[in-house]
């Protein structure tokens, strides 16, 4: 069994100017940067990447983007590509969130796009998957994973898979304070490294991060992250408030 390297990222989502970035960034640095047991990454708003990343310089923190698009460059008013992102020293970028899914019409094509484009590019997609409340009540939860899941990963090869990192995030317990019980999270995430076998072996499955996204906090991460296919989280609310995320991170480190 190959043994997987805790992964705790931080989406900020649309908060934080650059300056209250900054203070952020740093205090976390401080507690956390130099530490080498998890991957650690924070994900600003655009406006912030720059100044964040000179906060990083000299600490063991990765830096990472919410979105980007699939075009290089062009008449895409108000969008970010990859080589803009790759010329902040951004290694990560967030893909098919499910608020970019829900808010904007994302669809699994538009993101695959984005996914190929990532990785051509040398960046790492997060690649976002997840049912809405409606769909776990009709039953349909692994259907919808399955259908995401490979459609994102359409053209995927296998030798590009362990760049990939999956984040598991049902959305109703997004932002609402639910989490999903560690049995009901390691059964998808369980099911989620089953179809990466099929398709791509056991030995390329097994390198894949499977984050779990769906409102960990410290009170809740220790069981999470205990579980046999969890491989780290997706943070979003904790991740504003450097204790809460810095306690993720020890929590990530003391996982078994």
């Amino acid at each position: 069994m190959i043994l997987r390297k805790k992964f705790i990222a931080g989406n900020w989502k649309m908060n934080k100017t650059p300056a209250d970035a900054e203070v952020l960034v740093a205090e976390i640095a401080a507690a956390i940067g130099r530490q080498t047991e998890v991957d650690v990454l924070v994900c600003p708003p655009f406006t912030a990447l720059e100044r964040v990343g000179r906060k990083l310089e000299g600490s063991n923190l990765k830096l990472g983007a919410q979105n980007m698009h699939f075009e290089v460059n062009g008449a895409f008013t108000g969008e970010i590509s990859a080589p803009m992102l790759r010329d902040l020293f951004v290694t990560h970028v967030i893909l098919g969130h499910s608020e970019r899914r829900a808010l904007f019409g994302e669809t699994d094509g538009f993101i695959n796009q984005k996914v190929l484009t990532a990785l051509k590019n040398q960046l790492r997609p997060i690649l976002c998957l997840g049912e809405s409340p409606a769909e776990r009540e009709a039953g349909s939860t692994l259907k919808v994973v399955q259908t995401q899941l490979e459609a994102g990963l359409e053209g995927v090869g296998k030798e590009q898979l362990p760049s990939v990192i999956i984040a598991y995030e049902p959305v109703w317990a997004i932002g609402t304070g639910k989490v999903a019980t560690s049995d009901q999270a390691q059964e998808v995430h369980a099911y989620i490294r089953g179809l990466l076998t099929k398709t791509f072996g056991e030995t390329m499955a097994q390198k894949v991060r499977i984050l779990y996204g769906g409102s960990m906090k410290p009170s809740n991460a220790a069981e999470l992250l205990n579980q046999k296919d969890i491989d780290g989280g997706l943070i979003g609310g904790a991740s504003l408030e450097s204790r809460s995320f810095v306690e993720l991170v020890q929590a990530a480190a003391e996982a078994k």
